[in-house]
Protein backbone atom coordinates (compact mmCIF):
# COMPACT_ATOMS: atom_id res chain seq x y z
CA UNK A 1 0.00 0.00 0.00
CA UNK A 2 1.67 3.39 -1.29
CA UNK A 3 1.76 5.18 2.16
CA UNK A 4 0.87 8.55 0.28
CA UNK A 5 -2.60 6.64 -0.19
CA UNK A 6 -3.60 5.63 3.43
CA UNK A 7 -6.55 3.43 4.17
CA UNK A 8 -9.95 4.60 4.04
CA UNK A 9 -12.95 3.86 7.28
CA UNK A 10 -14.59 1.93 3.73
CA UNK A 11 -11.40 0.41 2.68
CA UNK A 12 -10.47 -0.85 6.38
CA UNK A 13 -14.30 -1.75 6.99
CA UNK A 14 -14.41 -3.65 3.47
CA UNK A 15 -10.93 -5.81 4.00
CA UNK A 16 -12.64 -6.65 7.66
CA UNK A 17 -15.65 -8.37 5.66
CA UNK A 18 -13.11 -10.30 3.05
CA UNK A 19 -10.97 -11.11 6.01
CA UNK A 20 -14.58 -12.64 8.50
CA UNK A 21 -15.70 -14.55 4.58
CA UNK A 22 -12.34 -16.54 4.12
CA UNK A 23 -12.38 -17.63 7.67
CA UNK A 24 -15.99 -17.99 7.79
CA UNK A 25 -17.07 -20.17 4.56
CA UNK A 26 -15.57 -23.75 4.28
CA UNK A 27 -13.11 -24.09 1.03
CA UNK A 28 -11.75 -20.34 1.20
CA UNK A 29 -8.68 -21.02 4.02
CA UNK A 30 -5.36 -22.19 1.90
CA UNK A 31 -2.79 -23.79 4.39
CA UNK A 32 0.79 -22.38 3.10
CA UNK A 33 2.34 -25.82 4.91
CA UNK A 34 1.24 -29.26 4.14
CA UNK A 35 -0.70 -30.56 7.08
CA UNK A 36 1.00 -32.82 9.28
CA UNK A 37 -1.73 -35.30 8.73
CA UNK A 38 -1.11 -35.96 5.38
CA UNK A 39 1.91 -38.57 5.47
CA UNK A 40 -0.30 -40.61 7.70
CA UNK A 41 -2.71 -43.50 6.69
CA UNK A 42 -6.12 -43.40 7.38
CA UNK A 43 -7.73 -45.61 10.29
CA UNK A 44 -10.61 -47.66 10.99
CA UNK A 45 -13.07 -46.28 13.40
CA UNK A 46 -16.03 -47.23 14.72
CA UNK A 47 -18.99 -44.57 13.76
CA UNK A 48 -18.95 -43.67 17.33
CA UNK A 49 -15.57 -42.99 17.27
CA UNK A 50 -15.50 -41.14 14.11
CA UNK A 51 -18.25 -38.73 15.16
CA UNK A 52 -16.63 -38.14 18.67
CA UNK A 53 -13.25 -37.34 16.50
CA UNK A 54 -14.95 -34.87 14.26
CA UNK A 55 -16.97 -32.90 17.29
CA UNK A 56 -13.33 -32.25 18.82
CA UNK A 57 -12.09 -31.49 15.68
CA UNK A 58 -15.15 -29.21 15.07
CA UNK A 59 -14.44 -27.73 18.29
CA UNK A 60 -10.81 -27.28 17.20
CA UNK A 61 -11.23 -25.63 13.63
CA UNK A 62 -14.22 -23.07 15.35
CA UNK A 63 -10.87 -22.32 18.34
CA UNK A 64 -8.96 -21.16 15.02
CA UNK A 65 -11.97 -19.44 13.57
CA UNK A 66 -12.13 -17.40 17.08
CA UNK A 67 -8.20 -16.65 17.01
CA UNK A 68 -8.57 -15.00 13.26
CA UNK A 69 -11.42 -13.16 14.60
CA UNK A 70 -9.23 -12.15 17.72
CA UNK A 71 -6.22 -11.12 15.31
CA UNK A 72 -8.38 -9.16 13.33
CA UNK A 73 -9.96 -7.39 16.03
CA UNK A 74 -6.37 -6.29 17.62
CA UNK A 75 -4.69 -5.61 14.20
CA UNK A 76 -7.64 -2.86 13.53
CA UNK A 77 -7.54 -0.89 17.23
CA UNK A 78 -3.71 -1.71 17.96
CA UNK A 79 -1.98 1.80 18.78
CA UNK A 80 1.69 1.03 17.24
CA UNK A 81 2.13 -0.01 14.03
CA UNK A 82 5.11 -3.06 15.14
CA UNK A 83 1.93 -4.90 17.39
CA UNK A 84 -0.52 -4.22 14.75
CA UNK A 85 2.14 -6.19 11.99
CA UNK A 86 2.69 -8.88 14.93
CA UNK A 87 -0.68 -9.52 14.96
CA UNK A 88 -1.62 -9.93 11.54
CA UNK A 89 1.75 -12.18 10.79
CA UNK A 90 0.25 -14.51 13.55
CA UNK A 91 -2.73 -14.56 12.14
CA UNK A 92 -1.48 -15.40 8.96
CA UNK A 93 0.49 -18.12 10.27
CA UNK A 94 -3.27 -19.57 12.26
CA UNK A 95 -4.76 -20.04 8.53
CA UNK A 96 -2.83 -23.33 8.31
CA UNK A 97 -4.52 -24.55 11.73
CA UNK A 98 -7.86 -23.06 10.22
CA UNK A 99 -7.08 -25.03 6.52
CA UNK A 100 -5.88 -28.37 8.53
CA UNK A 101 -8.80 -28.55 10.93
CA UNK A 102 -11.35 -28.19 7.78
CA UNK A 103 -9.47 -30.83 6.08
CA UNK A 104 -9.13 -33.34 8.83
CA UNK A 105 -12.93 -32.76 9.51
CA UNK A 106 -14.00 -33.67 5.78
CA UNK A 107 -11.92 -36.82 5.78
CA UNK A 108 -13.98 -37.68 8.66
CA UNK A 109 -17.24 -36.99 6.63
CA UNK A 110 -17.94 -33.71 9.11
CA UNK A 111 -18.15 -30.32 8.63
CA UNK A 112 -17.64 -26.80 10.75
CA UNK A 113 -19.63 -25.51 13.07
CA UNK A 114 -22.71 -23.35 11.83
CA UNK A 115 -22.24 -21.50 14.95
CA UNK A 116 -18.75 -19.82 13.04
CA UNK A 117 -20.19 -16.62 12.26
CA UNK A 118 -21.60 -15.96 15.58
CA UNK A 119 -18.07 -16.94 17.52
CA UNK A 120 -16.46 -14.90 14.91
CA UNK A 121 -18.37 -11.77 15.78
CA UNK A 122 -18.26 -12.36 19.22
CA UNK A 123 -14.29 -12.80 19.44
CA UNK A 124 -13.76 -10.13 16.80
CA UNK A 125 -15.49 -7.85 19.93
CA UNK A 126 -13.07 -8.92 22.13
CA UNK A 127 -10.25 -8.02 20.18
CA UNK A 128 -11.28 -4.95 19.48
CA UNK A 129 -11.36 -4.55 22.93
CA UNK A 130 -8.17 -5.58 23.82
CA UNK A 131 -6.56 -3.11 21.13
CA UNK A 132 -8.06 -0.50 22.72
CA UNK A 133 -6.73 -1.06 25.93
CA UNK A 134 -3.25 -0.77 25.34
CA UNK A 135 -1.03 -3.10 23.26
CA UNK A 136 0.67 -4.30 27.05
CA UNK A 137 -2.78 -5.34 27.70
CA UNK A 138 -3.55 -6.70 23.73
CA UNK A 139 0.00 -8.72 23.60
CA UNK A 140 -1.31 -10.03 26.84
CA UNK A 141 -4.77 -11.37 25.68
CA UNK A 142 -2.78 -13.15 22.78
CA UNK A 143 -0.16 -15.01 25.95
CA UNK A 144 -3.63 -15.58 27.74
CA UNK A 145 -5.51 -17.13 24.84
CA UNK A 146 -2.70 -18.90 23.60
CA UNK A 147 -2.09 -20.71 27.37
CA UNK A 148 -5.68 -21.66 27.17
CA UNK A 149 -5.52 -22.87 23.76
CA UNK A 150 -2.96 -25.23 24.62
CA UNK A 151 -4.53 -26.52 27.23
CA UNK A 152 -7.42 -27.71 25.66
CA UNK A 153 -5.54 -28.60 22.61
CA UNK A 154 -3.99 -30.62 25.13
CA UNK A 155 -6.70 -32.07 26.80
CA UNK A 156 -8.08 -33.18 22.93
CA UNK A 157 -5.39 -35.14 22.42
CA UNK A 158 -6.11 -37.31 25.57
CA UNK A 159 -9.79 -37.78 24.25
CA UNK A 160 -8.86 -38.15 20.58
CA UNK A 161 -9.61 -42.19 19.31
CA UNK A 162 -6.89 -43.94 19.99
CA UNK A 163 -5.73 -44.84 16.24
CA UNK A 164 -6.38 -41.42 15.16
CA UNK A 165 -3.25 -40.43 14.63
CA UNK A 166 -3.65 -38.01 11.95
CA UNK A 167 -5.98 -35.68 13.86
CA UNK A 168 -3.07 -36.25 16.71
CA UNK A 169 -0.20 -35.00 14.27
CA UNK A 170 -2.63 -31.91 13.61
CA UNK A 171 -2.70 -30.83 17.44
CA UNK A 172 0.65 -31.78 17.94
CA UNK A 173 1.64 -29.36 15.80
CA UNK A 174 -1.07 -26.71 16.49
CA UNK A 175 0.55 -27.07 20.15
CA UNK A 176 4.29 -25.66 19.26
CA UNK A 177 2.80 -23.08 17.06
CA UNK A 178 0.41 -21.44 19.52
CA UNK A 179 2.71 -21.85 22.04
CA UNK A 180 5.53 -19.69 19.98
CA UNK A 181 2.65 -17.35 19.30
CA UNK A 182 2.09 -17.08 22.92
CA UNK A 183 6.01 -16.89 23.96
CA UNK A 184 6.31 -14.08 21.42
CA UNK A 185 3.60 -11.80 22.44
CA UNK A 186 4.90 -11.95 26.20
CA UNK A 187 8.43 -11.43 25.00
CA UNK A 188 7.33 -8.31 23.32
CA UNK A 189 5.62 -6.70 26.20
CA UNK A 190 2.36 -8.55 26.77
CA UNK A 191 1.08 -8.34 30.53
CA UNK A 192 -0.21 -10.77 32.91
CA UNK A 193 -4.36 -10.17 32.62
CA UNK A 194 -6.24 -10.10 36.35
CA UNK A 195 -7.73 -13.36 36.87
CA UNK A 196 -11.15 -12.37 36.47
CA UNK A 197 -10.74 -11.57 32.86
CA UNK A 198 -8.83 -15.01 32.36
CA UNK A 199 -11.56 -16.97 34.47
CA UNK A 200 -14.13 -15.17 32.07
CA UNK A 201 -12.00 -16.08 28.95
CA UNK A 202 -12.15 -19.56 29.94
CA UNK A 203 -16.00 -19.56 31.08
CA UNK A 204 -16.89 -18.32 27.53
CA UNK A 205 -14.25 -20.91 25.72
CA UNK A 206 -16.13 -23.62 27.54
CA UNK A 207 -19.81 -22.45 26.08
CA UNK A 208 -18.26 -22.33 22.76
CA UNK A 209 -16.95 -25.93 23.21
CA UNK A 210 -19.91 -27.64 24.26
CA UNK A 211 -21.96 -26.27 21.46
CA UNK A 212 -19.89 -26.37 18.72
CA UNK A 213 -19.45 -30.11 19.91
CA UNK A 214 -22.75 -30.79 18.12
CA UNK A 215 -23.21 -28.33 15.59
Amino acid sequence: MNPRNPLTLIDRCLLQVDQALRTCVPGSSQAQRQSPAEPLDEVEMSDAERKHAAGLMRINHTGEVCAQALYAGQAATAKLGETREAMEHAAQEEVDHLAWCEQRLQQLDSKPSALNPLWYGLSFGMGALAGIAGDKWSLGFVAETERQVCDHLEDHLGKLPEDDQRSKAILEQMITDERQHGETAKQAGGADLPPPVQKAMAGLSQVMKKSTYHI
